[in-house]
């Protein structure tokens, strides 16, 4: 007989293991296939449930837009299913945490050509692992995932930065703007919450769409190539309040009298406002008037009295 007290598991403590234990992929015992979905994250997800549920590898998932047929083999095509995407969405929580899931979505707004395989072998190397795999940097497919996050964080930072509204004459604030990735569901939260007093509009020139917030709500704005707003000097022509053009004087009188000259670093400059965002900024646009610093400063006369640090003259 032990002479130790064997220690007994309440119920309590056997039912919170039995909901922490976490169960590996299913096998994909079946013929890979290839897999076409509606473009949308929620549809990615519905594919992942697919997969699993065919338990068939995926040779390709591809949005329906640019599927490539190939000669002997038709796309599986999926359909959205919410209730499904949400399934796959929660389950994900089991085999890593909320800031591992949420780059998974990042990846996704990175459009790169590959995101959803990338996504799909991150998913099922944690779920056969069961565990979160954020941390082994020797799987590539977890080191592409941190990069592109990476990429996504610095590009939503600059957009929240760079962006630069025109009041129209109806007194919305509209800006445009052309990210190298999908951001805007990643500023959505920080324009509505700054500026929730105003109605505004930014619009994705390259994607077609846009973020609407109406004083109560923001809402995803969807525009046909022929009706989405062109460049930013067509909207100033046609829609621009009276006083725009006064505002727009004033912030670049701001920007040059804050400047200093003598530290003018170009290099670091673009370093920081890229090149490819200057179309859009207010202060980056030929100046209708040339700027002349201001003149205050009254010269030391040759023989004249010096002031001292208190400004009284020293006889």
């Amino acid at each position: 007989m032990s002479r130790f007290p064997v220690r007994r598991r309440s119920a309590a403590e056997a039912l919170s293991a039995a909901a922490t234990r976490r169960r590996t992929a299913p096998e994909l015992r079946n013929p890979p296939l290839d897999y076409a979905y509606d473009g949308s994250f929620e549809g990615l997800l519905t594919v992942v449930f697919q997969v699993y549920d065919r338990k068939a590898a995926p040779n390709s998932i591809q949005p329906l837009g640019a599927v490539q047929v190939g000669l002997f083999a038709q796309p599986v095509q999926v359909d959205t299913d919410e209730t499904a995407a949400a399934r796959v969405w929660d389950g994900l929580l089991r085999y890593m945490d909320k800031e591992a899931r949420t780059r998974l979505f990042h990846a996704f707004l990175s459009e790169v050509p590959d995101r959803e395989l990338l996504i799909f072998r991150y998913a099922d190397a944690a779920m056969r692992a069961g565990r979160d795999i954020a941390e082994n940097y020797a799987d590539d497919n977890v080191r592409r995932i941190q990069r592109l996050a990476q990429q996504m964080y610095r590009e939503k930072h600059r957009m929240e930065a760079f962006v630069r509204f025109e009041k129209t004459s109806d007194g919305l604030f509209h800006a445009t703007i052309e990210p190298d990735f999908d951001v805007l569901p990643l500023i959505a939260a920080h324009f509505t919450k700054r500026y929730a007093d105003q109605r505004w509009l930014i619009f994705d020139r390259r994607r077609h769409y846009g973020l609407y917030y109406d004083l109560h709500r923001t809402d995803i704005v969807q525009f046909d190539a022929d009706t989405a707003p062109q460049r930013r000097a067509a909207v100033s022509a046609t829609v621009l309040d009276e006083r725009e053009p006064l505002f727009q004087l004033l912030w670049q009188s701001y920007f040059d009298h804050v400047n200093i000259p003598e530290r003018k670093n170009i290099k670091l400059h673009r370093r920081h406002m890229p090149l490819r965002y200057w179309k859009y900024l207010s202060e980056k646009q030929p100046r209708e008037q040339p700027f002349q610093p201001i003149n205050n400063k009254r010269p030391v006369q040759p023989g004249g009295p010096a002031l001292a640090a208190g400004g009284e003259a020293q006889g």
